[in-house]
């Protein structure tokens, strides 16, 4: 049994400290650490899953589930109308692969080793993916600003921004999306041999069966949406208690959470000199969130929720969302790295970190 799932104790504290009544922050924390395992099991079925199903439809599997997590907590969040929670999330979750995730995979795999190198045609690619999301995002702000709008305060109202705004959101959303199934396409059936190489003691007949993944799939995912609506209910009063920012909360606490079982892969893969894999999942995982992840959620808000989520970033996540994309679109783009560099991405994370804080 993995480590992580001894973590899973937490669950039943957390529900049992929610029907008790305890402080909204001793919930958020104990529920925050029970959805670390559930999503872990999650990420855990869909690989025996996507080993069992073959290459194209596993990348379809690993779609589909692999940002469940994240996606799980996200819709709690919109159903309570906590929207600018939902976008923070986004963001954290994109700035936490690409400089979080891949900072500490660079540092722990370079430790000891003069370079990494990896494949350049997949690092450009997933760097690219990742600076054509991170710059999306941010466009619809211009409709916003060229119109002498405001855009969003750090707060966890939503501000309407108009029809025609949400409407852009829409039209945006389908974009990206397409540009993900294209994406795919390229990864798993045009160029799979980078994206996908056979690698020396693969074995996959140690899989789970597929039925043992999609009943173990369904409860975990049952699991995560329980503890996710005990977390996402104390936000509010749990970030008064603390002293910080639902913002903040969601960019560093959420995010994280969400992505934990995929930060500790990365950095594992990274430390066996699997360096590829571990930006592969670092810079890919971010790319998924905004590509996939943040327009799924666009077009379910005008189902869930009071209003409709449009893509409107407020300054500080613009900021941190362009400086993640250019920062590691450079990093990256030779093929090779130093710890050095791992450290580099870290101290951009913090800084980002101080920046959200005082905001």
């Amino acid at each position: 049994m993995r480590p992580v799932y001894r973590l899973g104790v937490f669950i039943p504290i957390a529900l049992a400290l929610d029907a008790a009544g305890a402080s909204a922050s001793l919930v958020f924390v104990v529920s925050a650490v029970g959805v670390v395992p559930t999503a872990a099991l999650m990420s855990e079925a869909t690989e025996h899953l996507a080993a069992r199903s073959g290459p194209a439809l596993g990348g379809l599997v690993n779609v589909t589930f692999g940002n469940a997590p994240e996606l799980i907590i996200a819709l709690f969040a919109l159903g309570k109308g906590l929207q600018e929670v939902v976008k923070a999330s986004i963001v954290g979750s994109v700035i936490g692969n690409a400089l979080l995730v891949l900072g500490a995979a660079i540092v722990v795999g370079g430790w000891g080793r003069t370079r990494q190198t990896f494949d350049r045609t997949l690092a450009q690619t997933q760097s690219g993916m990742l600076l054509l999301t991170v710059v999306t995002l941010t466009l619809p702000a211009v409709i916003v600003l060229a119109r002498h709008g405001q855009l969003p305060a750090v707060s966890a109202l939503r501000k309407p921004f108009g029809s025609q705004v949400d409407d852009a959101s829409v039209a945006v959303a389908l974009i990206l999306i397409a540009t993900y199934v294209a994406g795919l396409f390229f990864s798993l059936r045009t160029h799979r041999e980078v994206f996908n190489p056979r690698e020396e003691g693969d074995d996959h007949s140690a899989a789970w069966s597929v039925r043992r993944s999609v009943l173990t799939l369904a409860g975990a995912a049952a699991a995560v949406a329980v503890i996710s609506d005990v977390m996402v209910s104390s936000i509010e009063a749990a970030s008064r208690e603390i002293g910080l920012s639902q913002f903040f909360v969601g960019v560093f606490v959420v995010a994280i959470v969400g992505n934990a079982s995929e930060h500790y892969v990365a950095v594992v893969a990274a430390a066996r000199d699997k360096m590829s894999l571990a930006v592969s999942i670092a810079v890919g995982s971010g790319a998924q969130v905004g590509l996939f992840v943040a327009p799924v959620l666009v077009l379910l808000s005008f189902l869930i929720g009071p209003t409709p989520m449009a893509l409107v970033f407020n300054p500080y996540e613009i900021a941190g969302l362009l400086a993640a994309g250019i920062v590691v679109t450079a990093l990256v783009s030779d093929g090779e790295t130093t710890w050095f560099e791992g450290v580099q991405l870290l101290a951009l994370y913090a800084v980002l970190g101080v920046l959200f804080y005082v905001a």
